[in-house]
């Protein structure tokens, strides 16, 4: 290997060119701020290849295949479709290249300086990077972590399999399950398992738990929604043992107290959340605060405990999704610049591209009481949707929560198509504390799925149309215990 001769000095370093490293060099480029960004694999990270875009891809697929029943039913008369795995990778293989591309043409456009290596920390201000044969060492005035996480797999699922996947493999699965078992009640799991199930594989889900962790009346929903589907769901259980045997992953788990199950399928999905890549980039070096779990501490303006070093993305402490990476880079770049930029991701929304989308933002119904508020609620099933009549999505509801006392919106929870797209409106609502009058205000178009959210809204005043009067009730949650 050879040693670079003398240390480089540069004004920004980020460690890390995916969601949240490559927004952060752009905004930190636009603010007139020197940016080297240090990236061992491909622009985009992990979401680009191998998370966020081929699993939506997928999701999107899934959805297209459902879509032939009612084509028939509008009069599009067609067979019914088969699925090519080869050319749906193809297919993955281009957009992923496309967008990547993308990624660093906006990068070269705003003179950021790309660095294809290993970054690993060490004190004074110093970052040695392995690229190659050749090791050069760097010192920077401030530095950003991006470096993000790694599929945590928990030790009984270690096996010696192929048939085993992380939630950042099972997209490059080479055949389609024949009956894929999913470890994990997160949106990784489920949107795993509705695209799988779309695609022709039998499902079932084992969860510690008893749910997903979503609203009461969204958890409902879900659970018919998965039902009608015939996607097994295996609740408050625990796997002791995970084998192989004759091409087969038997798990053996305990359901409950002390009933034992062994079930067999022909693959494996184990989606338990992350672990943050530190270790890998020696942040001991950095002496920077971190959790139990070595996520890293940041403050609002995204900078760790020592000055002018900041981290965003899955690699600090909070969910780990893409939208949180783009803005906390964002955020840290801004703050690197002089800006007062500030972050808080009490409103930060959750998504799950299923078969049947789902969309939140804010406190849950049961969240709000615990939180001391007065709760009433408003919910409109989608069933009763001019919009989603027509197009066949009729599956799903909206359910908005509001304080009583000063009608402030408090959560907004979505299951049903178009529901990815409306929580913004939620979103922006929420950031600037609006009431349900506010929001009945405007004009929704006609017809569209919009018009389910505006009944919703209407609904916590007993004033939705499209509602009999006894399904509309103002809906009121217990009055919190006062100490």
């Amino acid at each position: 290997m050879v040693v670079g001769e003398v240390i480089q000095e540069r004004e920004l370093i980020i460690v890390g060119g995916g969601p949240g490293g490559y927004n952060a060099a752009i905004r930190a480029a636009q603010l007139g701020i020197e940016v080297t960004l240090i990236e061992k694999g491909d622009l985009g990270g992990v979401c680009l290849s191998k998370g966020c875009i081929p699993s939506k891809l997928s999701a999107h697929t899934a959805s297209k295949l459902s879509d032939w029943k009612h084509l028939q039913q509008i009069g599009i008369e067609a067979g019914e479709p088969s699925f090519n795995l080869e050319q749906h990778h193809k297919y993955m293989g281009q957009i992923v290249s496309s967008l990547q591309k993308g990624v660093e043409s906006l990068c070269k456009a705003n003179k950021v300086e790309v660095i294809n290596g290993t970054g690993s920390f060490m004190t004074g201000n110093r970052i040695g990077v392995e690229v190659g044969d050749t090791f050069e060492m760097y010192k920077y005035e401030k530095v950003i972590i991006a470096s993000g996480a790694s599929s945590f797999i928990p030790e009984v699922f270690k096996v010696d399999s192929e048939r085993t996947f992380s939630a950042q493999s099972i997209y490059g699965i080479q055949e389609i399950p024949e009956h894929l078992f999913i470890y994990g009640t997160d949106y990784i799991a489920l949107e795993a398992a509705t695209s799988f199930n779309a695609l022709g594989s039998n499902v079932s889900i084992v969860m510690d738990d008893a749910g997903f962790g979503f609203d009461a009346d969204i958890e409902k929903e879900l659970g018919r929604v998965l039902k009608k589907s015939k996607i097994k769901v295996i609740k408050n259980s625990s796997v002791d043992s995970v084998e192989e045997k004759d091409g087969q992953v038997i798990v053996h788990l305990t359901k409950g107290e002390d009933e034992k199950l062994s079930l067999e399928g022909s693959h494996l999905l184990v989606s338990a959340g992350f672990t943050p890549n530190t270790k890998e980039i020696g942040i001991d070096a950095l002496s920077i605060e971190t959790d139990k779990d070595g996520f890293i501490v940041i403050n609002e303006n995204s900078e760790t405990s020592v000055k002018g070093v900041y981290a965003v993305g899955d690699v600090t402490i909070g969910p780990s999704l893409a939208v949180k990476a783009i803005k906390q880079g964002k955020i840290a770049a801004e703050h690197c610049a002089g800006r007062n930029s500030e972050l808080n991701l009490r409103y930060i929304p959750a998504i799950v591209h299923t078969s049947t989308p789902i969309a939140t933002v804010g406190l849950t119904e049961a969240g709000a009481v615990e939180e001391g508020f007065s709760v009433t609620t408003g919910q409109f099933s989608m069933s009763g949707n001019g919009y989603a009549g027509i197009t066949g999505n009729k599956e799903g509801i909206v359910k908005v929560i509001k304080d009583a006392e000063t009608d402030l919106l408090l959560g907004v929870h979505m299951i049903g198509h178009g529901a990815v797209e409306m929580i913004t409106s939620g979103v922006t609502a929420m950031e600037m504390a609006a009431r349900d009058e506010d929001l009945m205000y405007g004009f929704y178009p006609h017809p569209s799925f919009n018009e389910g959210w505006l009944e919703a809204l209407e609904c916590l005043s007993g004033e939705a149309i499209h509602l009999p009067p006894n399904k509309q009730q103002q809906k009121s949650a217990p009055e919190p215990v006062k100490s």
